[in-house]
């Protein structure tokens, strides 16, 4: 891996995706908390992004380098839009720019119901289905660890963060007006924001790299962590003002 080298000061804020806390990030903050401070900002505030992401800001440092994964990366979005000057780089892992279409938003009705019913971890399931994953051994590990996040962090969050996708900006504009080194990641199974997305959003952010992850799909932080540990030291030794490919 490369060393921590010229980096910056600034501490990395690592944003989790829908129904997910600290422990999606699990190696990422093992491998980078020996070089630079690490902090998790869990997604509440309310039923929109942008209350999320007020609540969020309130939290934060004056300085901080982004990570969003999925929700978090939209919420990232959010939080560039709004204050752009105190983020100092910027990666958006498994994630999109776009608002939700009304087909989209329409099918995530039932999950809300099933979740107000008792039906938490059925809604679970279906939000993250076992093929938006790679195949391979680590996918019923990693569905279980999501599943048992999804549990602990309970119905009413998961209404919360559903009606927050619902009602989501187009970030396009924003994304547009990003000046730090920006990282674009996915992995190369992930059907729930597919690799054409990402490379969509490399172009249009300027500074940005982008990063396919071999063997992941929609979570490659833990189906293939050694590889995103390695894209994210490099994101953050590249000089500002720099592509982070």
């Amino acid at each position: 891996m490369e060393q921590a080298g010229n980096w910056g000061r600034e501490p990395v804020v690592f944003l989790p995706g829908m129904m997910c806390d600290a422990r999606v990030f699990t190696p990422q903050l093992n491998a980078l908390s020996a070089h630079v401070p690490v902090m998790v900002a869990p997604l509440h505030g309310g039923a929109r992004v942008e209350t999320i992401a007020t609540h969020i800001l309130s939290m934060l440092p004056e300085r901080f380098a982004l990570l969003g994964l999925s929700m978090g990366g939209i919420v990232a979005l959010e939080l560039l839009r709004r204050a752009p000057e105190r983020i100092t780089r910027l990666c958006l892992m498994a994630t999109t720019p776009l608002s939700e279409t009304p087909d989209q938003a329409a099918m995530r009705e039932p999950l809300i119901i099933s979740a107000r019913t008792g039906g938490l971890e059925k809604a679970l399931q279906q939000s993250l289905p076992p093929e938006v994953l790679a195949p391979g051994p680590r996918r019923l590990e990693v569905l279980n660890l999501v599943r048992e996040m999804g549990v602990d962090l309970g119905a009413e969050l998961f209404v919360d963060q559903s009606r927050a996708l619902q009602r989501r900006l187009d970030q396009q504009a924003t994304a547009r007006r990003c000046q730090v080194p920006t990282l674009i990641m996915c992995g190369e199974y992930d059907r729930l924001t597919p690799v054409k997305r990402h490379e969509f959003m490399a172009e249009l952010i300027p500074h940005a790299g982008l990063e396919i992850i071999a063997g992941a799909g929609h979570l490659p932080g833990l189906e293939q962590p050694e590889a995103v540990n390695r894209a994210l030291l490099h994101w953050l030794s590249v000089p500002s003002g720099s592509s982070a490919n």
